[in-house]
């Protein structure tokens, strides 16, 4: 990753900002926040856009798929909304194994205090 491409560490980050960091137009950004409901930066009372360092690694995500591997519009979306489905099923993966793990730690617990007597 070029420093071009390297957030600073801010919270949140000015669409100029973002559009130099990724070397895009900030009509291209606005554009895809339009059309993808996966980029959906801050906006302040006065409408100004905020993106956070997760709404930046979203954009990099999409500039990608559309400027490096061709995808329309359309296919961008399917890929996200693939992509968000499969994150969800991750994190219930993640709960069920935590608490498997739980469970056999407190047996092994009982069984140490059984053993122990």
């Amino acid at each position: 990753m070029s420093e071009k491409e390297k957030p600073a560490k801010k919270m949140y980050y000015s669409i100029s900002e973002v559009s130099d960091m990724l070397g895009i137009p900030a009509s291209t950004l606005r554009y895809w926040e339009k059309e993808l409901p996966n980029v959906c930066p801050r906006k302040s009372q006065k409408g100004t856009r905020k993106y956070s360092i997760t709404d930046i690694e979203e954009l990099r995500l999409v500039h990608r798929l559309v400027k490096e591997e061709g995808h329309t519009i359309d296919g961008v979306r399917r890929i996200l909304r693939r992509r968000r489905g499969s994150e969800t099923n991750k994190q219930e993966i993640i709960h069920r194994l935590e608490t498997i793990r739980n469970e056999l730690v407190g047996m092994i617990e009982e069984l140490d205090k059984v053993t122990s007597m």
